[in-house]
């Protein structure tokens, strides 16, 4: 819990003893790695904190003349909040998957809990729009990088925002991530290094 009472004392300003109220309700789940943590169809009734590890999020791309594959649209990693908030907030089943890339360590807060903290507490409004700011700043920024960077600087960029996690990122993942192939990929890792 000493990560996510850190966040909220250094990034929220708040008194450690009112951290540890305002964390009640969040539970550690420890949760193996390539396991799915949300199915596409299923709704989303969790906001997490990463302590340890990496998530991510992806579809199943399938058209008639072509075989199925997966898209890889984002990564998660430590102390940052995740959910798949679109579902999450509107209650309506989720068109994606999540999963857990690595053994992750996750503290995790049920809808129901989060509104409550919403409405209850000048806090919970904080952290709930913290959680928004931080997945729409990540989804902005990926939809930036995809027309306005050429795959080489999109993989640098990502080697930045993840540099202890990068090389435990299967290559395809990261290729899917980026929209190019796996062999492109290599190629682009064998130039910069």
């Amino acid at each position: 819990m000493e990560n996510l009472l850190h966040f909220y004392v250094t990034r929220l300003g708040i008194s450690l003893e009112e951290a540890k109220r305002q964390t009640v309700k969040f539970e550690k789940i420890e949760i193996p790695k390539k396991t799915i943590i949300l199915n596409s169809g299923e709704t989303e009734n969790y906001l997490y904190f990463i302590v340890e590890g990496i998530v991510r999020f992806f579809m199943h791309k399938t058209h008639p003349t072509e075989p199925p594959k997966e898209i890889t649209f984002s990564f998660i990693a430590k102390n940052m909040f995740y959910s798949a908030y679109d579902s999450f907030i509107t209650r309506n089943p989720c068109e994606y998957n999540v999963q857990a890339l690595q053994d992750t360590t996750v503290y995790r807060i049920h809808y129901l809990d989060v509104h409550d903290l919403y409405e209850n507490t000048k806090v919970g409004n904080y952290i709930g729009r913290i959680s928004a700011e931080q997945l729409y700043l990540k989804k902005a920024q990926r939809e930036i990088s995809l027309v306005s960077h050429n795959a080489e600087e999109r993989y640098l960029n990502l080697l930045k925002s993840y540099p202890e996690y990068i090389l435990q990122i299967p290559l395809k993942y990261i290729a899917s991530y980026l929209g190019i192939t796996p062999q492109a990929l290599s190629r682009i890792r064998r130039h910069i290094s």
